[in-house]
């Protein structure tokens, strides 16, 4: 899963000179703490050679491991995980595809952790804080509010190649996460081979705030066709 294959988180700093474990704590303790979750959200998606697709919507969370991307801007999409399998719908295709969640190669997948026991270093092999001046751009860094830290997590399974030119393309890729002062997640930022990158940002977080159980539960519409991603052995993308 590409998620897994190169990972880098950016928290918020918490206003002092924060270690590694003190950072993924405060992040961790926020959503460990919440039974639902809601936030508005926008993605944004380069593809490195100057094209850029923006779209936007509210993404809801609900433990144990569920949740629900609305998408209302440009047009209306729906990704959704269950517990059990992974939903993407386009009412205008009048398509639905089903994967289980296990099987699932999309890069949302892993932000369920929100929703269950966010342990992120369970995705890691190791972790380091990472200044402007180390392994992340400085242009990154400076985007940032005051104050804020930045790590890197080596997924579990990746190989640590220590310089880039040891190292293949895929090793390449990379995600970041950062999160605010209060341990909320602020960006998810995942850049890909062929410099392609898909950001999201969030804002406007809800806590413990009461969601319907049918916000988690896909019934198709009538006369929306089923496309079964096991069978044809790919990921929802």
């Amino acid at each position: 899963m590409n998620f897994f294959r190169v990972l880098a988180l950016a928290l918020a700093y918490l206003g002092y000179s924060a270690d590694v474990q003190s950072v993924t704590h405060a992040l961790e303790a926020r959503y460990q703490h919440a039974r639902t979750l809601k936030a508005i959200f926008l993605e944004t998606y380069s593809d490195g050679s100057g094209g850029m697709i923006a779209e936007s919507g509210t993404v809801y969370f609900s433990k144990p491991g569920r949740m629900r991307w609305e998408y209302e801007s440009p047009e209306d999409k729906l990704f959704l995980v269950d517990g059990t399998n992974v939903w993407f719908y386009v009412p205008a295709d009048h398509t639905a595809s089903r994967a289980k969640l296990k099987q699932s190669s999309d890069w949302r997948t892993p932000l369920a952790l929100l929703a269950g026991d966010a342990n992120f270093l369970k995705l890691c092999q190791s972790v380091q804080i990472v200044s402007a001046s180390g392994d992340a751009p400085a242009t990154d860094a400076n985007r940032l509010p005051p104050g804020d830290t930045l790590l890197k997590c080596t997924p579990r399974g990746t190989k640590d190649h220590g310089t880039k030119d040891q190292g293949t393309e895929e090793d390449d890729q990379s995600v970041l996460l950062e999160v605010d002062a209060e341990g909320r997640l602020v960006k998810v930022a995942i850049h890909q081979s062929g410099n392609s990158e898909t950001e999201f940002r969030f804002g406007n977080w809800e806590e413990n705030i009461p969601i319907p159980e049918t916000k988690f539960h896909f019934q198709p519409p009538p006369g929306v066709a089923i496309v079964d991603q096991e069978s044809l052995g790919t990921g929802i993308r």
